[in-house]
């Protein structure tokens, strides 16, 4: 314990960490703008990893998520003739909100860059946010559009670009969470933190590792865009060359430089989690707890059980950093999550040339718990004489190796397509 507490000092001397002085002062700027969201024991979770499992409810947050934290922190902390120019950032969630909501309330103009793909909805809930102290710019197909015309816009007016994570005061709001954590749970042994640029952990992690160094904390990225993970492994910042963008609030393709020096120091470790398996978490904290969760708000309940043997009898607290989730959004979600269970299969069936061979297939092939969800032939002429894509929903996955056994005497040559990407890709 005196080691680590010697490394800790260093840290701070070395100026790699957000210190709680500053995460105190945040506290204080945000007392009358933000909710103090609860922090929930959990009797499913706990009773299902053997812990004490707390939540940590930022869904709850005035924004739905965390964001509006370190955006006034920022803002509210910058000299009177900056306000007075206003301040510009891109962003195409919680990011855009939480800086609109700021700017309302602190009366400074705000322009948002959002790129043109946005959904109408988000928009609308910037512009609701900001009133009539935003301006919402639609340009650029993709985020790094918007990202690069709001820099220029930010060096051709002399403004604050207001960074969604890659910035001391930014880290600092974050930090509040920590602190709150920690009022409320002094002995909290596990916090595990979802990681998207790093600012959130950044944050979260300094406070934690001052107050209380033997306090584990435990960074969470989703599998398809982990890149604090190949960060910390290579040593420096590392920029993935491609990402799974599904867990939007938390993929990215870099984090930041200020966040991954802060990250390597007061993050103990980092675990990844499946896009499927946060899937599964949504549907199960909807069904079970009647909490809505965004992917990235699912990440920290979704990696329990990659920490299972960690916090067993422990004390934990998962960061539900937020709950800004489409609608539209929802069939995506249950299909990623029946094929992670195994229970959603795809085949390529070439069926034979004669009357009744589908209402054979349906007999014999199908269990009784089976359920066809799809069917389309491939050949849009002469389709009775190609092949058909056959969608297949199981109630259970130990179902599957009778149903395979059964297709494959139905038609030898029939294809199973999940395990094979460029097919999948290509029909499903």
């Amino acid at each position: 314990m005196y080691m680590a507490f010697l490394i800790f000092i260093k840290m701070i001397a070395n100026q790699k960490i957000v210190s709680k002085t500053n995460i105190d002062e945040a506290a204080k700027r945000l007392q009358e703008v933000i909710t103090r969201t609860p922090l929930m024991y959990n009797h499913a979770l706990s009773e299902k990893y053997q812990a004490e499992v707390y939540l940590k409810r930022e869904d709850l947050q005035i924004v739905r998520s965390y964001k509006i934290r370190g955006a006034y922190n920022l803002i509210s902390s910058l000299d009177e003739e900056s306000l007075k120019k206003g301040v510009v950032c891109a962003s195409a969630g919680n990011h855009a909100q939480g800086v609109a909501l700021s700017c309302h309330l602190l009366g400074v103009k705000g322009t948002i860059f959002m790129p043109v793909t946005t959904p109408n909805q988000k928009i609308k809930k910037v512009k609701m946010f900001g009133k009539d102290a935003v301006e919402v710019v639609l340009i650029g197909d993709t985020f790094d559009d918007s990202q690069k015309a709001a820099e220029k816009y930010q060096l051709e007016n002399d403004l604050i670009f207001v960074h969604p994570f890659d910035d001391y005061k930014v880290m600092e709001g974050q930090g509040t969470v920590g602190k709150e954590i920690h009022d409320e749970l002094p002995d909290v042994e596990v916090v595990m933190v979802p990681i998207g640029g790093g600012g959130l952990a950044s944050g979260v992690g300094s406070y934690l590792k001052t107050v209380s160094p033997e306090t584990k904390v435990i960074g969470v990225e989703p599998e398809g865009a982990a890149s604090m993970k190949a960060s910390v492994a290579a040593g420096k910042v590392v920029r993935l060359d491609k990402i799974e963008k599904f867990v939007d609030g938390a993929a990215v393709q870099e984090v930041g430089k200020l966040t991954f020096e802060v990250c390597q120091n007061v993050v103990d470790d980092i675990v990844t989690v499946n896009e499927g398996k946060v899937c599964s978490t949504i549907l199960a904290l909807y069904n079970e707890e009647a909490i809505v969760v965004e992917p990235a708000g699912a990440l920290t309940v979704a990696s329990l059980e990659k920490v299972a043997d960690q916090i067993k009898g422990k004390t934990v607290v998962c960061v539900v950093s937020g709950s800004n989730n489409d609608i539209d959004r929802m069939q995506e979600i249950k299909e990623r999550s029946l094929l992670y269970e195994g229970l959603k299969k795809y085949f390529i069936v070439r069926f034979p040339q004669r009357a009744g061979a589908l209402k054979e297939f349906v007999n014999e092939v199908l269990g009784p718990n089976d359920d066809i969800t799809r069917f389309e032939y491939v050949k849009k002429s002469l389709r009775e004489t190609g092949p058909a894509i056959v969608g297949i929903e199981l109630k259970y996955a130990n179902d599957y190796p009778g149903l395979l056994a059964r297709m494959k005497a139905f038609n030898p040559d029939c294809q199973e397509i999940n395990d094979d990407p460029a097919l999948f890709q290509y029909f499903i």
